[in-house]
């Protein structure tokens, strides 16, 4: 089957106010976000929705969908990341979190593995104080301070190394980040990758609140509070690397098998908070404890948090990765505590 996808560059050009313009032609925010980052597969989307979508960016259906263009996933060493929602090489990813839960330290982290890896890393800085980001700094090579500053770094840093580059939240709600990319693809420099973070927590309660997206990292209220870190929602964190066949079919069927238990495993956790686990039927307490393990397995330890954690941060390739996660399926670690788990790098 020919690879498709939306031309979500494109859209995030013409359409800067998708939310508004979304709802103005009949359509869910939600149901194009989720074409945006190939939740829903633009092979299986209705016909109504791209046109109205091609009409909102004044442009052909042609124009709209990709065909056969191969996407690239960078790999973090982040289990969790890697397995629900790659992030794409030269697309935009958006942070989806309150205060508190950890979104710069994921940045942070990011952008520590990916300096490792011989990428220049640039922080366009938002209006005001922010203390906070004063942790990410470390591994920022550029800091701008206004929207032609990161122009000027982008094209700099860009014609010699692979970049990736953050800016908050407000600059996409003044349409600046819009227009900076809008200028890097006009000078042929359209493949840095982009991390939009929210300072002030409010993307968590909007739609499309970064417009479209390659990547979504949704961030968790409950993993949060029970420290479960990363804590990157595993159901509604997703990106356009699993739209198509960008993923080889072993990650793919992982990566689903893990959702589908994982999204169990939510629903008997309710239930076992408020009855008690003697109450969960027999035909579920292995759907239970597995799901608890592949959560547990899902933390890891991070480089920028060493000095915080004393434990020492770890890289996870991916095959190990699938590997790992595939035992925890199978059962292979059915024996294993749930401390053995948590906050390791590779299962031993």
């Amino acid at each position: 089957m020919e690879d498709i996808r939306l031309n979500v560059a494109l859209l995030r050009r013409k359409v800067p106010n998708l939310t508004s313009a979304a709802r103005s032609v009949g359509l869910r925010p939600a149901t194009v976000s989720n074409l945006c980052t190939g939740k829903i597969p633009v092979g299986r989307s209705e016909v109504r929705t791209l046109v109205a979508l091609a009409t909102l960016a004044e442009c052909s259906l042609d124009e709209l969908i990709i065909r056969g263009e191969t996407m690239e996933m960078i790999e973090t060493g982040i289990k969790t990341l890697d397995l629900f929602a790659p992030l794409t090489k030269g697309g935009t990813v958006g942070l989806v979190a309150r205060p508190g839960m950890g979104q710069l330290v994921i940045l942070a982290e990011v952008f520590h593995r990916l300096k490792t890896q011989n990428y220049a890393t640039i922080l366009l800085m938002p209006e005001g104080e922010h203390p906070e980001l004063n942790d990410i700094l470390t591994d920022v090579e550029v800091v701008a301070h206004s929207i032609d500053e990161a122009y000027e770094a982008l094209i700099q840093m860009g014609n010699v190394k692979e970049v990736v580059f953050a800016a908050d939240r407000s600059h996409v709600i003044t349409g600046q980040i819009y227009t900076l990319q809008e200028r890097l693809q006009n000078v042929g420099n359209d493949s840095i990758t982009t991390f939009l973070v929210d300072l002030r927590g409010d993307s968590v309660d909007e739609d499309l609140p970064y417009g479209p997206l390659e990547t979504l990292w949704q961030l968790d209220a409950d993993l949060a509070a029970r420290h479960r870190y990363p804590a990157v929602n595993p159901i509604i964190s997703t990106s356009s690397i699993l739209e198509g066949s960008y993923l080889d079919q072993n990650h793919s069927t992982i990566q689903q098998r893990s959702q589908k238990l994982l999204r169990r495993y939510r629903e008997l956790r309710s239930l076992v908070n408020v009855n008690g686990i003697e109450k969960l039927p027999a035909s579920e307490l292995q759907t239970y404890h597995r799901g608890e393990r592949l959560e547990a397995y899902l933390t890891q330890p991070f480089y920028v948090a060493e000095a915080f954690t004393g434990k020492k941060g770890e890289f996870v390739s991916i095959p190990d990765m699938l590997n790992d996660v595939r035992k925890i399926l199978d059962g292979s670690a059915d024996n294993k505590d749930i401390e053995q788990l948590s906050f390791i790098g590779q299962l031993s």
